[in-house]
């Protein structure tokens, strides 16, 4: 054998390491830029959400508070007296019966008084909205635009508000809100809770648990993964066709009342629930499969061991082990059901709804759906708070996370504890 040895000399095994340093460095360098561009396309996307919530908007009355009350200028500087007037002799006889049912104006607060005078009375119209950087950094631009449109005036405000939060949707984007959309997706969210986790968790229960090795059950295992990647408007067209169409008399509740008002058709919370459970419940399946495979066998032989069978081995040893994981995955696919749009789209959700749902078989929208429809919107306003829609979507989103996060950690805690 040569004297060089395997490896060859000293010379090439200092060559040969130079190189995988060298080949090391780069790949260290790229992964770092990529870190760093993810960063700044986050931050990118997060600073136009926030340039857009707030900023200057350019308003212009229809009617303007001094020629309801002569010398004023707003209508805060209303008496008490004045805005009890106001209210009853400018309001249309429609929206004044209205307002007496759900509170007398004697009894309603100054401030209730003062946005009924705005909303049907005074009428701010919206010309145009600023963004947060030209709102600081490009002042002259929004008093030029003031100065070129009569009567118009600027206020700097904040599209995201507890108002906004509270408010149902409206043609008016200075009174729209989120709540109705809100309490739809929250709606949406628990039935697909209740449909696909029992179902997911149980599947995937037998076929790591119970399954034997064969060519079915590969068979099976192999389409949960690819059914996880299907498109998930593939998944509308089948809530469509079974939930919207074939079920209807369940998913619109009429076999239950014949009464019960079923103007939805079966486009209504329990469709669209259960179209969003068949979307993750593959999803679900594969992360508690990962969950029960992380139990070591050393957990499962030893409880046979003392005589247990498989079921109790699985309900009192394999699924407190893995429940954290089971409920971390479960949590994350339920944030992706939150953020779909195009399910819900084709099984028929409505677009414009002012009536919040009052169960499962009730007509519904969802925050994504609102967030795409005023997104289309002409109107500068509508962009503004499709953007205050968006961080209200974004801030139950790390909600749910978060609580994924410290559930794991304190069930992981109480587990050390325990042993």
């Amino acid at each position: 054998m040569d004297d060089t040895g395997f490896f060859g000399g000293a010379s090439d095994v200092s060559t040969l390491m130079g190189k995988r340093k060298r080949l090391g460095s780069v790949w260290r360098v790229l992964f770092l830029l990529a870190t760093v561009l993810s960063i700044l396309f986050l931050i990118l996307l997060v600073y136009s959400i926030i340039d857009s919530v707030f900023g200057y908007a350019v308003l212009r009355n229809e009617v303007e508070p001094h020629q309801l009350v002569p010398g004023s200028t707003t209508v805060n500087d209303f008496s008490r007296a004045e805005l009890e007037e106001i209210a009853r002799t400018r309001l249309s006889a429609g929206i004044l019966r209205r307002v007496e049912s759900d509170e007398p104006i004697a009894q309603r607060k100054d401030k209730d008084l003062i946005g009924l005078i705005e909303q049907y009375v005074v009428k701010p119209k919206v010309l145009k909205t600023y963004g947060l950087g030209d709102s600081l950094f490009h002042r002259t631009l929004v008093e030029q635009y003031v100065a070129e449109n009569t009567g118009s005036y600027v206020i700097f405000r904040s599209w995201i508000n507890p108002a906004f939060i509270v408010a149902d949707q409206s043609s008016d984007p200075l009174r729209a809100g989120i709540r109705t959309a809100l309490l739809g997706s929250l709606w949406i969210i628990f039935i697909t809770l209740v449909f696909s986790f029992p179902i997911g968790v149980g599947a995937a229960i037998y076929l790591q648990e119970y399954a034997v090795e064969n060519r079915l059950n590969r068979f099976l295992r192999l389409n949960i993964f690819n059914l996880s990647a299907v498109p998930s408007i593939i998944y509308g067209l089948l809530g469509l066709a079974v939930f919207v169409r074939v079920m209807e008399p369940i998913t619109s509740g009429s076999f239950l009342l014949a009464t019960l008002d079923n103007t939805a058709n079966g486009r209504t919370i329990l469709s669209g629930g259960l179209t969003l459970g068949l979307l993750v419940l593959p999803i679900i399946i594969i992360n508690t499969q990962e969950a029960l495979k992380g139990v070591p066998d050393t957990l499962r032989m030893a409880s046979y061991g003392i005589g247990a069978t498989r079921w109790q081995t699985i309900w009192y040893q394999v699924l407190p082990a893995s429940f954290d994981r089971i409920l971390t995955g479960t949590i994350l696919a339920l944030s992706r059901a939150l953020g779909e749009t195009a399910p819900l789209v084709v099984i028929g959700a409505s677009t414009f709804i002012s009536v919040d749902p009052s169960g499962i078989f009730s007509k519904f929208t969802t925050l994504p759906i609102q967030i795409y429809q005023w997104s289309a919107r002409p109107q500068g306003a509508y962009r503004n708070i499709a953007a205050a829609a968006i961080i209200s979507l974004m801030i139950l989103l790390l909600a749910m996370n978060s609580s994924a996060i410290l559930l794991r950690d304190k069930i992981s805690k109480k587990k050390r504890l325990e042993a």
